[in-house]
């Protein structure tokens, strides 16, 4: 009896045991899920940080490109964007500028229509810090010396001078150094049919009649004629087929003073006369009008005939996409009848 009690007890212990260690097993069980669904609940979290990171590395990504001067690292997607003296390119492409570039002598460019901060060029620097810019694009207007100064507020891409006279050349790598250059090319396909239907309609109109662009210096009582090659106005020439009169076509600068003595030999059919300060409607401009029509080009075959036409100097002292669109639309107004 006592043998078979010492079994018994034996077997009691070892259910116990079974017992413990079952529920131990269940506890570890346990331990076991929660430690692997911990995981799950951090990998989620994991998911949308590395998003964020991913965002983030995206918005400071950079590349290096080569302008002017050389290789220039800038972002590869810049949101805040000055161009300065460019800003009509970035209309063009849908981007609006953070500032926009003004002169006190020359005012802006209000054809823009722009409603953002002036920049002034004859001013501090410190306008510009202010606004942030992610980029600067500048152009053939800034030097070696100026490019550093532009460098230090954010970084700078300067224009190559050999693209300095071609806008669509100027259009593509302005959208290539934003990134869009897609826009460029919608951009450019619409540009080239105005510029090719213009060319036709004033080959029709005027064929080969002689054309010369005036600016007339307000206060100083003279007149500056652009060349054939200059690089706001050359485009009614290369592009829309007009006939530089024998002055403008001989230059080899790309605007001279025109003397009093040289005016009567002005042979020009037509001439566009723009104002270097304000519009024509000012007293200052109703004088110099005066003074120009009573000077000795009276007897320039355009002036004879009637066919002197006084147009906005904004957009005619601009070689850029849109100015020169609405150069077009003047030239279809005054020539096409």
């Amino acid at each position: 009896m006592l043998l078979s009690g010492k079994k018994t007890a034996v077997w009691v212990m070892l259910g116990l045991l079974l017992v413990l260690t079952a529920c131990g097993s269940k506890s570890i069980k346990e331990q076991e899920t929660t430690a692997t669904s911990a995981p799950v609940q951090q990998t989620e979290v994991s998911a949308e940080d590395k998003q964020d990171t991913e965002q983030e590395n995206s918005e400071a990504q950079t590349r290096v490109v080569q302008d002017e001067f050389g290789d220039v690292e800038i972002p590869a997607n810049p949101k805040r964007v000055a161009a300065i003296y460019l800003e009509d390119y970035l209309t063009v492409l849908n981007v609006e500028p953070i500032v926009q570039w003004y002169h006190p002598w020359w005012g802006k460019q209000d054809y823009l229509n722009l409603d953002v901060p002036l920049f002034d060029m004859t001013g501090s620097i410190e306008s510009l810090l202010e606004a942030k810019p992610d980029i600067i694009i500048v152009d053939g207007s800034v030097d070696a010396a100026k490019y550093e100064i532009y460098s230090k507020v954010a970084p700078t891409y300067r224009l190559k001078e050999e693209i300095l006279l071609d806008p669509e050349a100027i259009l593509s790598t302005i959208a290539d150094v934003l990134g869009i250059p897609d826009q460029a090319t919608t951009a450019m396909e619409h540009y080239n049919q105005v510029m090719n239907d213009t060319k036709q309609k004033l080959q029709a109109a005027v064929g080969n009649e002689t054309v010369a662009v005036l600016r007339l210096e307000v206060g100083d009582n003279s007149l500056i004629m652009f060349s054939e090659d200059n690089r706001y106005i050359g485009n009614i020439y290369h592009q829309m087929g007009l006939t530089a009169a024998p002055l403008a076509k001989s230059m080899e600068a790309f605007n001279e003073l025109l003397s009093e003595e040289v005016l009567p030999e002005l042979e020009a059919d037509h001439i566009f006369i723009l104002t270097s300060d304000g519009g024509w409607d000012t007293e200052d401009n109703k004088d110099a009008i005066s003074w120009m029509e009573n000077s000795l080009w009276k007897n320039v075959p355009a002036l004879k005939n009637g066919q002197v036409y006084y147009v906005d100097r904004t957009h005619w002292q601009s070689g850029a996409i849109k100015a020169n669109l609405m150069k077009a639309e003047d030239l279809l107004k005054y020539l096409v009848k």
